[in-house]
């Protein structure tokens, strides 16, 4: 398992920039609590799926199941 980040740059300059307005809340959730803290609740759940490989919600990371 390993977790990187999205291969596209554009999308990771554009939603790092989005962290840095938000105060580093995941710029695509409208909440401002913990559980949407880079990297987000939800997100880090998704890794402790064996059986999920994927992107996170705001496309920033993605976790492969390869290594």
């Amino acid at each position: 398992m390993k977790v990187k980040y999205n291969s596209d740059e554009e999308v990771v300059r554009t939603i790092k920039e989005g962290l840095e307005r938000t105060g580093g809340y995941c710029p695509c959730k409208l909440a401002r609590t913990e559980e949407n803290r880079c990297m987000c609740k939800e997100f880090k759940e998704q890794i402790k799926d064996p059986e999920f490989e994927g992107y996170c919600h705001c496309m920033l990371y993605y976790k492969s199941l390869r290594d």
